[in-house]
């Protein structure tokens, strides 16, 4: 994803907006629970040094920063995520999270930090399929994805016949075990974000590549246990971030300038 993509889906609220001219929430120390799944570069990986790095982090350490709060992180998969932290076992859950009105019944957003849009990630030699249209049409094409992402649906009713059944679908529990699958050949297509579509590309210098027209735009946010109090405190950061012009600082940072792998 361009940076003027990502600095175009920043979503900042009246409220959020009042919030930074009065002054940010001081948390005094709170420590804070965030959930992640390391599998979405560059919002959130494991480099090869194995440290946990990635956009998402940076703004967290920011946002812990502004509100004097302690940030402590755990590892789950994506399908336990939504679940865990609506049960309140987690505080704050962060993995490149789309904001939609269904995961709204089970879960508090934060306003939205980012917007990406959607495209199709292939391998840096595939030539039997160029777009949505052609992939859909051969029945012999493999597609993964993680059961109940956007990315799935997507894959579902934009590229294939409305099925969710289809057996062209292979399911992984991990966004990074469907890369490697695609890696390998046992699958054809994966359906990501801009953001994570454009780091794996970046990282793997021309063994995958991104195809067609994009398909659609999702907005990003942290979520939250319903009623959470942190919702208020953490929209207010992320309304500060935007304002200083930290936000555009990560996605220079993240999307131009960093190379995954070195």
């Amino acid at each position: 994803m361009k940076i003027a993509t990502a600095l175009a889906g920043l979503v900042l609220t009246a409220a959020s907006t009042a919030a930074f001219a009065e002054g940010l929430p001081d948390l005094a120390g709170r420590e804070v629970t965030v959930v992640t799944e390391n599998a979405y570069p560059p919002l959130q990986f494991i480099n090869a040094s194995g440290a946990a790095v990635g956009w998402e982090y940076d703004a967290m350490a920011e946002i812990a920063k502004r509100l004097n709060m302690v940030v402590k992180y755990e590892n789950t998969s994506w399908d336990a995520m939504i679940p865990a932290v609506s049960s309140g076992q987690y505080d704050i859950g962060m993995t490149g999270i789309t904001i939609r009105d269904d995961r709204k019944e089970q879960v508090d957003f934060s306003d939205a930090y980012m917007r990406s849009e959607m495209v199709m990630l292939v391998r840096g030699d595939e030539t039997r399929f160029t777009d949505a249209k052609s992939f859909g049409a051969n029945a012999d094409l493999l597609m993964a994805a993680q059961p109940g992402t956007t990315p799935f649906y997507v894959g579902v009713y934009e590229v294939l016949d409305g099925n969710e059944a289809n057996p062209r679908i292979k399911m992984f529990e991990t966004f990074g075990a469907g890369v490697e699958a695609l890696r390998t050949g046992d699958v054809d297509l994966v359906l990501t974000d801009g953001t994570a579509g454009n780091g794996y590309v970046a990282a793997t210098e021309g063994k995958l590549k991104i195809v067609g027209e994009k398909l659609g735009a999702e907005d990003f946010g942290f979520i939250f246990p319903k009623g959470s109090d942190l919702v208020a405190p953490v929209n207010a950061a992320i309304a500060d971030l935007a304002a200083d012009g930290t936000l555009e600082k990560l996605n220079t940072k993240w999307f131009l300038e960093y190379k995954m792998g070195q």
